[in-house]
């Protein structure tokens, strides 16, 4: 078994994975494999879909309980330990959600769809504030905290080797104001050296299109290890979404590539930035 150097929140995913592949080759039934631990037939589901983190002590007696080879067993016992380790994020655990960054900062390609504001990973720090002042009004500290977690995000896309990014927003969110015209019109700028950028592709999806799209905001993160499998993440008011099934993330990608070839292309995306900076 290759264990690869990833992040705790990447290590956590396959982790999980790898001990429900080991049960279901033992032939052990999770209730079975439960009763034999001393454990709780939830606490099983929830180590085995990435829900809880398991302390090495439970990895090394579920691999013990499956006649897992002495190799596998290393290789597991190590990933735990691995899992264990704070990312950078950790600094920002206050208010950030480390199972998405966590995945986000190990991804290869990131494709984000935004119908409401400019990706995170491209927002100007006065943008990025007058955004998060709007939803926190009443705790400007803590909007500041904010504000740079959401900076240190994209030190991803400036590392020697970024992710790919493609992004497609909606015409709206170049016209909606945040802030003030002159906040508006900086991030406007400062979406074209971005765009510019080897490994960023940005497309705007005009008003001419109709209803296309309007299935809403998601993002899809991509791995460069076929075992770890690429997954949808949704955001709104209720909470956040993982979609991990191979079906929901083939439609994930399906919708995307839908919506980027009815976008406008990247040169005529950019002269439209550029025509909106002049109205501003």
């Amino acid at each position: 078994m290759n264990i690869a150097h990833h992040s705790p929140t990447v290590r956590g995913r396959r982790l999980a994975r790898e001990l429900r592949v080991v049960r279901e080759n033992s032939g052990m039934s999770a209730e079975r494999a439960a009763a034999a631990l001393g454990w709780s037939r939830h606490k099983v589901n929830r180590i085995e879909t990435a829900r809880t983190r398991p302390s090495v002590k439970d990895v090394e007696n579920a691999v013990d309980l499956y006649g897992a080879s002495a190799s596998v067993r290393t290789a597991l016992v190590q990933l735990a330990r691995e899992a264990a380790q704070r990312g950078w994020w950790a600094a920002f655990s206050d208010v950030l959600g480390s199972s998405y960054v966590g995945l986000e900062d190990e991804a290869t390609t990131i494709r984000s769809r935004q119908v409401q504001t400019v990706p995170g990973l491209l927002q100007t720090p006065d943008y990025a504030r007058a955004l998060i002042q709007t939803a926190i009004p009443y705790d400007h500290a803590g909007a500041e905290r904010r504000v740079q977690a959401r900076l240190a995000r994209q030190a991803l896309l400036t590392r020697s080797v970024p992710p790919s990014l493609a992004a497609v927003v909606d015409e709206a969110v170049l016209r909606r104001l945040v802030g003030t015209p002159q906040i508006m019109h900086d991030q406007l700028r400062a979406l074209l050296p971005q765009a510019a950028r080897p490994t960023v592709k940005m497309r705007v999806l005009p008003f001419t299109r109709g209803t296309i799209g309007v299935e809403g905001s998601f993002v899809v993160l991509g791995f460069a290890d076929e075992l770890d499998p690429d997954v949808g993440y949704v955001e709104s008011i209720g909470g956040s979404l993982f979609l991990e099934s191979a079906t929901q993330v083939a439609r994930c990608n399906l919708t995307f590539e839908r919506i980027w070839d009815a976008a406008l292309p990247e040169e005529a995306s950019a002269d439209l930035i550029t025509a909106l900076m002049k109205e501003l």
